[in-house]
């Protein structure tokens, strides 16, 4: 037997990715329970977003007066608002609107923040000097203040609520991508690559960039929950979306003090679709930095 094939055998990991996929796919849900159950609320709501038009009953924005602050039965299956509005449908499709900005806003901000770290990390100096002092301006404003100051100053359109969202995403991840970069750079294949005369560019894409993705879709997964949350409070504030388009925050705000006594279904489901989002979108982020992680990766 060659050495290969020993150490084929001695790896657990290597045995692993032999096995067939169903079985491999139990192996990591019983290590991963509550990852698998973030993933399927995860699944459950973008099937929901994406599958509304076929699946939703009723008009998203149809009125009806004679409906108002239904209860909910087996035609309204969640009731119906102060307008008359579906809940179960304007939940569907609020959850288009959470995931879209959510998602972009978390991707912009992450990818950026991915650029700046690696940059910063590799080129040190002055750049990192200048680069890390911007950075901590930008993380000694919380999340829903920065958000709250930059929807104030461009406006409330749906390009500018994504910039607000996407904006503060961008230090934190800059920051743990850094911490990451700095150590890659030390690695001795790095300073081979400098002194076979690569340039900047192919030393960063081709061993830099790949070797601090684990963290950054880490932090990314992470952030789709926080910027769901994130639009979610501009909403409720009435920053965010506006009417007519479904947006679980404007529900909250709709149903939280008014109904709150009379009709407190109208508050109860859209909070409980952001905070099962949410919980979701961590779930499922903990579990990727659990398998991703050798320090945390379980044989």
């Amino acid at each position: 037997m060659s050495t290969t094939e020993l150490n084929s055998v001695d790896d657990p990991e290597a045995l692993f990715q032999r096995k067939p996929l169903l079985i491999r796919v139990a192996s990591l849900a019983r290590r991963q329970p509550l990852g698998v159950a973030g993933a399927l609320l995860v699944l459950t709501i973008v099937s929901l977003a994406v599958f509304a038009d076929q699946i939703a009953p009723h008009d998203s924005e149809l009125i009806d007066f004679n409906a108002m602050l239904t209860p909910p039965d087996d035609v309204y299956w969640l009731g119906t608002d102060q307008f008359g509005r579906d809940l179960w449908t304007r939940l569907m499709y609020g959850a288009r609107t959470a995931l879209f900005i959510g998602f972009i806003g978390a991707f912009v901000g992450a990818t950026t923040g991915l650029v700046l770290g690696v940059a910063s990390a590799y080129f040190g100096g002055n750049f990192d000097l200048i680069m890390q002092r911007i950075i901590d301006v930008f993380m000694a404003f919380p999340l829903i203040i920065m958000a709250l100051a930059l929807v104030a100053v461009f406006g409330n359109e749906l390009q500018f609520v994504i910039l607000a969202i996407t904006l503060p995403f961008i230090p934190d991840c800059a920051r743990i991508v850094r911490s990451n970069a700095l150590q890659i750079r030390e690695i001795p294949y790095v300073d081979a690559a400098r002194a076979l005369g690569f340039g900047h560019t192919r030393i960063i894409l081709r061993h830099m960039l790949p070797n601090v993705m684990a963290p950054y879709l880490i932090v990314l997964t992470s952030n789709i929950g926080q910027a769901i949350l994130l639009e979610a409070s501009l909403s409720y504030l009435g920053l965010g979306v506006q009417e007519p388009t479904p947006s679980w925050g404007l529900m909250l705000q709709g149903g939280a003090e008014e109904y709150a006594e009379s009709a407190p279904w109208v508050a109860v489901f859209p909070g409980l679709a952001i905070a099962v989002s949410v919980f979701g979108f961590n779930l499922f982020g903990d579990a990727l930095r659990d398998v991703l992680d050798p320090r945390l990766r379980t044989r």
